[in-house]
């Protein structure tokens, strides 16, 4: 275990906690070590490397460039919010999008964390994207990248469910296996009949649990898995 604390903390107090917490008498072998103070957040940008998705999309940090003429590219800095591709959630969806005919179309981004999915949707040429959280952070770093990426003129973005009009051509959804079945009936009510969807963010053991929950509405096709991660993915009846 590793736990970052204030300069300030009381450790003594912290360990009797520990002790009482665990029901026991002594520590396991432990140390304490200061550490300078930085922007944590901007610390993962020192490994952050060009990621290509599918045949088209990129994803590029600053500086770097795509090495492929038809190259389709997401300028992304995700702040303080999930999302970059490099988890294997977010690279299926990428996938997914790649090779979703998404041109002219319309996509709601289904907790759209740093906005990686709706404005990859963008440069994919929908028409226009919704990118709906309840995190603000999300929300913020959703415009930001929007703005950088000069798609921000087609992208809605709300923290408000039933502010949510009219239905979408697609949907992604990225998030967690228990908010995509609680929302199921959302999501579905805001899926025109004949679009297709993709979720994620889902376990392989949490697989059934989503299928049952969608399966009155959307007729899926063979689950894609990597590193134990599942997306489904299909087409509202």
């Amino acid at each position: 275990m590793t736990a970052l604390f204030a300069a300030n903390a009381d450790f003594e107090r912290l360990r009797t906690d520990l002790k009482q917490t665990l029901a026991i008498d002594t520590l396991p072998r432990n140390r304490v070590e200061s550490l300078p103070d930085r922007a944590w957040e901007r610390e993962w940008l020192k490994d952050f490397m060009p990621m290509r998705f599918g045949e088209r999309l990129w994803v590029l940090p600053e500086g770097f460039v795509a090495d492929a003429d038809d190259a389709v590219v997401v300028r992304l800095d995700p702040g303080l919010a999930f999302g970059t591709g490099t988890h294997a959630t977010t690279a299926l969806c990428l996938e997914w999008l790649d090779k979703t005919e998404i041109a002219g179309r319309t996509l709601l981004d289904f907790g759209c964390g740093s906005g990686i999915l709706a404005i990859a949707g963008l440069k994919l040429g929908a028409r226009s994207v919704t990118a709906l959280d309840i995190d603000r952070q999300a929300i913020t770093a959703t415009r930001q990248n929007a703005l950088k990426n000069d798609v921000d003129n087609r992208l809605v973005t709300t923290m408000q469910f039933e502010q949510l009009d009219g239905q979408f051509d697609f949907v992604v959804a990225n998030i967690l296996a228990g908010t995509l079945v609680d929302h199921a009936e959302f999501v579905c009510d805001h899926l025109r009949p004949g679009g297709r969807l993709a979720l994620s963010g889902i376990l392989a053991e949490q697989v059934a649990d989503v299928t049952a929950a969608y399966q009155h509405c959307v007729e899926f096709a063979a689950t894609d898995y990597r590193d134990n991660w599942a997306r489904l993915s299909g087409t509202k009846n």
